[in-house]
Parts: C-alpha cells; structure tokens; sequence
C-alpha cells in the first residue's frame, strides 16, 4: 500500500519589503510613485507555504532572530498548518530581511539580508534525526549556508530519503551536494551556472540538462518561465509548457513551482507529472501580489483550470 511521504523543507525565512514601480532606479538614482506591501518569504518559507496549502504535511526548518520578524514569521507558518518544531531562535541575530522592487512588467530586483539564516548548522543533528526518514521527501534551496546543505544531504542519505535541491539563488555547488541530491531544479540563469551552458531555448536546455546530469543529480528539471520546464533523466527527457497568464508578479513564481513539484512527488507522482501541477500552482501565483500568500490551494488550482 502507497504512503504518502511528509516533506521537509529546510531553508531561509525573510520578512520581504516589497516596493512596486514603474521601473527600476539607475545606480544612483531615486523613483518616486511606488506602492509599498510588507510580506512573510524566503524561498524555505515560500516553498513550505505552497506545499502546505496543496494539502502536504509539511515540516519546516529554519533559524530566526529572536524579534518581531521572527516572531511573526513562526505564528504565521503555524496558521498554515506547518510543523514549526524545527524553527530555532537566534538571541543574538536579526531576523532576515528582503527588499524587493517590483516593475510595471513584474520583473523583480531582490536584496536579501540574511541574518539568522546563515546561522543555520547541523553540527548537532538531532533536528534532522527528529524530521527525516525513509518517508521524507527533503525539499532545499541556497538561502542558507551550503555546508548546512551538506549536512542535511548525508543524513538524508543515510535514511534513504529524497533530496530535491532549488539551487537558488545560483551558486556553485559542491562536489557532496551534487552527488548526494536526486532532484535539481535550477532556473535558466542557474542551469547556466551549473553547466556553462547559456539556456534559451529546449534544445539549450537539453544540453544543459545532460551536463548537469553528468556532474551527479539523478533527475534535472530546469524551469524556463513562461516558456515552461524541461526535464532530463536517464530514462527520459520531456518538456512541459507553461500555462499562459496575465503575470503581476513573478516574485514567488518558483518557489511555488518547487513547493507544488514535491507534492506531486509525494503523493507518488511521477516527475513530469509533479511537473505538471507545479506549472499550474506557479502559473497561479503569478497571477497575484506578493510571495507566500501568492501560493494557491489545490482546490483553487482544481478550479482554475477546470
């Protein structure tokens, strides 16, 4: 009989300051008009709330300082039902901050100041012992310290849990944590990073892909935007397209993709499957102002694309 696996998230939580404009300032320069909105994110949080409200039991773990952003940040991950055992708080470090500009194209800027975040260890494992087993899907992203990463990737290893890896924002990756990880799920400028190879189009993307492959990631999925996503594994290659909407924001877009893709994993889907829900989950999202609470429910993504 088919379990449904719990997911852990392990990653950043940030307060966003978001500013929307016109247009992005020129070094030096100062744009009057925006629209100011202040929200709950970090790709962790973000990519634990999507999951969350697509009806996944989700455990998150993140490192807060000991303030109002934090404070804040726990009691609303808790309203979304997410497991906030695991969140530790830092006395003698701020919370993380983004600050994010917004245009009229829903392009966004983001500044991130990481605070706690980079506090994140597992020197003692404990947590992850508590969190991960052979039921567990592990969800990262690079918003904490890599070696952080690499704790979590061997002890998932060592209890035969999956490890899906968001390598953003993009960023060289070590040898253990390519090797170590099944599913990465990088951007196009990541998967440039990664491979050296500039993505523009599938076939790009397929070159890409198989040289990712080749460093050790049992399956590669690069997310193209509104052109779609790609997937490359030893047993196959697909292409899934995007959903086409009117785009307000693109803030969250991924994060929720990589939320709604480990969902579909855990509810036994196969990749390009768990592709497909994440598509519509991120083409949702776009839809709406801000990150966390951008991220739909699975009865309004039922609904939306009835």
């Amino acid at each position: 009989m088919f379990i449904e696996k719990k997911i852990v998230v392990v990653g950043s939580t940030n307060t966003d300051m978001v500013v929307k404009t016109e247009r992005f300032p020129n070094p030096g320069e100062t744009v009057l008009g925006g629209e100011f909105l202040m929200n709950l994110g970090g790709k962790g949080a973000n990519q634990a709330v999507a999951a969350a409200r697509l009806g996944a039991d989700v455990h998150f773990i993140t490192r807060v300082g000991d303030d109002l952003f934090g404070q804040e940040a726990i009691k609303q991950l808790r309203n979304e039902n997410i497991d906030v055992s695991g969140i530790g708080v830092d006395r003698g470090e701020n919370s993380g901050v983004a600050l994010i500009t917004i245009d009229k194209n829903a392009e966004n800027n983001i500044v991130v100041a990481s605070g706690a975040n980079a506090k994140l260890s597992f020197e003692d494992d404990t947590v992850l012992k508590k969190a991960i087993n052979s039921e567990t899907i592990v969800l990262v992203q690079l918003e904490i310290p890599q070696r952080s990463i690499e704790q979590v990737c061997h002890h998932a290893k060592e209890v035969g849990a999956v490890v899906v890896l968001n390598p953003a924002p993009a960023s060289m990756l070590s040898d253990f944590i390519l090797q170590t990880i099944d599913i990465v799920t990088p951007n196009q400028q990541e998967a440039e990073a990664l491979s050296g190879i500039a993505v523009t189009d599938v076939d790009s993307a397929k070159r890409a892909a198989m040289k990712i492959h080749s460093l050790g990631p049992r399956v590669v999925i690069i997310t193209m935007g509104a052109a779609g996503a790609f997937l490359y594994s030893a047993e196959e290659s697909a292409f899934v397209d995007a959903y086409k909407v009117k785009a307000i924001d693109t803030t969250a877009a991924g994060d929720v993709f990589n939320g709604a893709l480990v969902v579909g994993l855990s509810k036994g889907e196969t990749p390009v499957r768990a592709m497909e829900l994440a598509s519509r989950a991120a083409a949702i999202a776009v839809t709406r102002i801000g990150a966390q609470q951008s991220a739909p429910t699975l009865s309004e993504v039922k609904s939306f694309f009835a």
